[in-house]
């Protein structure tokens, strides 16, 4: 039975690395790449670089963004008193989706998992306590995924806010359990945010 060459396997692999690819879907990209024409695949190598050398975390919320900080934390017309907090820059692009949130973000760079080693010192929690404290907020919105790390991240937050003043809300139920943000839909999404509850 013949292999497949060196150069193909280790593509294959490095494709099978990102989450929800498997050994499938990365032999079908990995092959699709090499019938490509050698400017295609410069062009393909080209944008990644360019994307992991240019993209950043904002200074303020923690977003991706190429411009430090970002346009959301700069822009004038959202609410600077409403922060809804998020697990991963990519969670933010959810969000906006929605068309239904106006305020600002804070990304917490992960969720508290005791079992991986993820503690309280891991996170953006210091940033947050800080611009709880600092600039006259009177809401934040917890959007962590529905998931036990989720919830007691949430709960976690809520506890550290408490002596901030600030008010400290949840999403609404609707989205699944065990969940995440990022694949669920502008509706589902946009409802939850709404008729989000106090922790």
């Amino acid at each position: 039975m013949a292999s497949l060459p060196p150069a193909l396997e280790r593509l294959i692999a490095l494709f099978s690395r990102l989450p929800g690819i498997g050994r499938k879907s990365a032999t079908r990209i990995a092959l699709r790449l090499i019938d490509s024409s050698e400017a295609e695949c410069r062009e393909f190598a080209r944008a990644i670089v360019d994307a992991r050398e240019r993209t950043k975390s904002c200074s303020i919320c923690g977003g991706l963004t190429e411009d430090d900080p970002c346009s959301i934390c700069t822009d004038a017309r959202r609410d600077a008193s409403l922060v809804c907090v998020v697990e991963r820059g990519s969670d933010i692009f959810a969000l906006e989706r929605t068309g239904r949130f106006r305020g600002r973000y804070h990304v917490l760079g992960g969720l508290l998992s005791p079992l991986d080693g993820v503690g309280p010192e891991d996170l953006r929690l210091n940033a947050l306590l800080d611009r709880a404290r600092g600039s006259g907020l009177s809401e934040i919105i917890l959007a962590l995924n529905p998931t036990a790390e989720g919830e007691a991240t949430s709960l976690y937050v809520a506890k550290l806010l408490t002596p901030a003043g600030v008010r400290v809300t949840k999403l609404a139920s609707g989205l699944p359990v065990g969940g995440d943000l990022e694949l669920a839909d502008e509706l589902t999404l946009g409802t939850a945010l709404e008729e989000r509850r106090e922790l």
